[in-house]
């Protein structure tokens, strides 16, 4: 595995393997690699010749208060997760040569509507910042595709929007989330949890599953939506949302929807946990009324 740390190296070295029309995919982390990230690096393996992973925590994204300073840095480890999942390049740049004129006055891109309501509440200015880095890393690289995790869900709604809207040519490939046998999504975040707060933690994937199952019966959600952030307060959880939304649009759901899709954001002392689960409409009896499930 090849490690550049510049633009114009990584750029350089790109060009030749694009001279010889060989697939490119990119997978984007901010590093402290777990089993999630290696899956993204294993997919994206599987759909093209050159697997391309970067790894810059991305000042933009943080908001005050936020784990910038704090957010694990482990390049090193990082390095050999990587080579042996299979990766031939890393691109680990640092600050300066993301942003090699400060972030003062730097252009921003701000994707609307998807990136407004749910996280983008609570974190104001993080999809900016977030969609501004990934166009840039997808401008710098240039890969036929782009591998996410969907346990980001609004993530990658917002990318697959901005780059739809700017015609960038990237193929976006959404990947399943991958979790503990307990159920809980992994996250480099996990880390922060104490050992009573791990154990605690996968109860945010068990409410999305019986919320799931009960949409599936056509039952009326928003007493069961209530039961749940009830249950999630009393077990220590301070609820930023818990929601029902249309799985593209990620606007409100309506009984004409083919998907909708449970998204979820909680701290659990000072770690903030987000989860999703999809449903598919389109599985229900032709029969069954699915409108009594949009009460909330």
């Amino acid at each position: 595995m090849l490690t550049f740390d510049t633009v114009t190296a990584v750029r350089a070295h790109l060009a030749d393997v694009r001279a010889e029309h060989r697939r490119i995919a990119l997978v984007a982390t901010m590093g402290n690699l777990h089993d999630g990230h290696i899956a993204l690096v294993e997919l994206a393996r599987q759909m093209a010749d050159i697997v391309v992973a970067s790894i810059f925590v991305n000042p933009l994204q943080f908001g005050a208060g936020e784990d910038l300073a704090s957010y694990p840095r482990t390049l090193h480890a990082d390095q050999k997760r990587l080579e042996g999942a299979g990766c031939d390049v890393l691109f680990a740049p640092g600050v300066e040569q993301m942003y090699p004129d400060g972030m003062q006055d730097l252009t921003f891109v701000r994707v609307p509507r998807v990136s407004q309501g749910l996280c983008g509440v609570s974190r104001p200015g993080h999809f900016d910042g977030m969609a501004t880095v990934v166009i840039k890393l997808l401008n710098i690289v240039q890969p036929d595709l782009a591998v996410f995790g969907e346990k980001d869900y609004q993530q990658l709604a917002v990318i697959r929007a901005m780059v739809r809207d700017l015609n960038n040519p990237t193929v976006i490939v959404g990947a399943p989330t991958v979790r503990a046998p307990d159920g809980l999504a992994l996250s480099s975040r996990n880390g922060y949890l104490s050992e009573a707060q791990r154990a605690t933690a996968p109860l945010l994937h068990k409410c999305l599953i019986e919320l799931a199952a009960l949409i599936q019966q056509g039952q009326e959600i928003g007493p069961p939506l209530q039961g749940c952030r009830q249950r999630l307060d009393a077990a220590g959880f301070e609820l930023d949302y818990l929601e029902v939304r249309n799985a593209r649009s990620l606007e409100t759901a309506t009984h004409e929807d083919e998907q909708w899709v449970i998204l979820v954001a909680a701290r659990l002392g000072k770690t903030r946990l987000i989860d999703n689960l999809v449903v598919d409409l389109q599985l229900l009896p032709p029969t069954m009324d699915r409108c009594p499930a949009l009460a909330q």
